[in-house]
């Protein structure tokens, strides 16, 4: 099978660790191993979508910048018979973060959550009362990498409405409680065809809350404990079963895990973080390469 591997066109912000860069030694490593897959930047209009039979969605970081641009591209690869890794279903429900209402309503730790939709005129300083915090974090429903992502102070309610209501002129936003344990750090935990591959722990840097390495974030391997691994797993296996890759992320909370988000789209997974993560996704790919192919037959 033919496979396009989804990238961007712009500037990668992660760095390399551990003797393998995910963004340029991913595709090298899938090749050698007999897959026959290339890059192809998403929006690319020259881009002959029909001699592809899957598309492999990595790094099309900018979609939530071209978002109805991205759902019409999804709509027609999917039109022209093309597989999707994640598969169309589940990139849908992901893309926009209301799913976390769903995964709170079937009695599932989420962090909590109010929604402000589209011109949203209600008052800001309500807000810390619905979440009982003295702080808050303000950011949309659609969107990648913390962009327009703020933390708002109670005392500062006011002024900061102004920013808020033009914000909200562009989309819906979510509102979330400052969780003082993001400086302990955001776990992250990531699978592979629902089985657990490897776990990262991203802290901020001192006076931030942003855990990402382009925010001056830190990252290092962690090993937990079987329980939270099982954990993470049970939202995979109510909400995402049967993905490719998976990565889980949350708040450790008075001991107990708490979800942050589940990124089924485009994560960064990490695979320089343990020596077997490649090979573990390679793996996968090849599992679900293999179960497509029976499909056709």
């Amino acid at each position: 099978m033919k496979i396009a591997f989804i990238t961007y066109e712009g500037s990668v912000k992660y760095t390399a660790a551990n003797g393998f860069d995910e963004i340029q030694d991913l595709l090298p490593f899938l090749q050698s191993k007999g897959i026959d897959i290339q890059y192809e930047i998403w929006d690319n209009p020259e881009v002959d979508w029909t001699v592809y039979d899957v598309a492999l969605l990595r790094m099309p970081w900018d979609y939530h910048q071209k978002f109805d641009e991205f759902k019409s591209w999804l709509d027609r690869i999917e039109s022209l018979g093309i597989k999707l890794l994640n598969n169309y279903q589940i990139v849908r429900w992901n893309i926009d973060k209301h799913y976390l209402q769903q995964i709170a309503d079937a009695g599932y730790s989420v962090i909590p959550s109010v929604f402000l939709e589209k011109d949203w005129n209600g008052e800001v300083s309500s807000l810390f009362d619905m979440l009982n915090s003295g702080q808050i974090i303000v950011k949309p429903c659609v969107s990648g990498g913390s962009r327009n992502t703020i933390k708002l102070q109670k005392e500062s309610a006011q002024e900061d409405a102004t920013t808020i209501r033009e914000l909200l002129a562009n989309g819906a936003y979510l509102a979330q409680p400052f969780m003082k344990e993001i400086n302990e750090g955001e776990w992250s935990f990531t699978f592979f065809n629902g089985s657990y591959s490897h776990t990262i722990l991203k802290k901020p840097k001192a006076g931030d809350f942003r855990v990402q390495q382009f925010f001056g974030g830190t990252i290092e391997r962690i090993d937990p404990e079987q329980a939270y691994i099982d954990k993470a797993a049970s939202y995979l296996s109510a909400f995402a079963p049967k993905t490719l890759y998976a990565r889980v992320d949350g708040l450790m909370v008075d001991g107990k895990f708490m979800l942050m988000e589940l990124e089924l789209v485009e994560p960064f997974l990490y695979l320089a973080y343990h020596p077997n993560a490649p090979e573990n996704f390679y793996q996968a790919l090849k599992t679900q390469i293999d179960e497509l192919q029976k499909e056709q037959r």
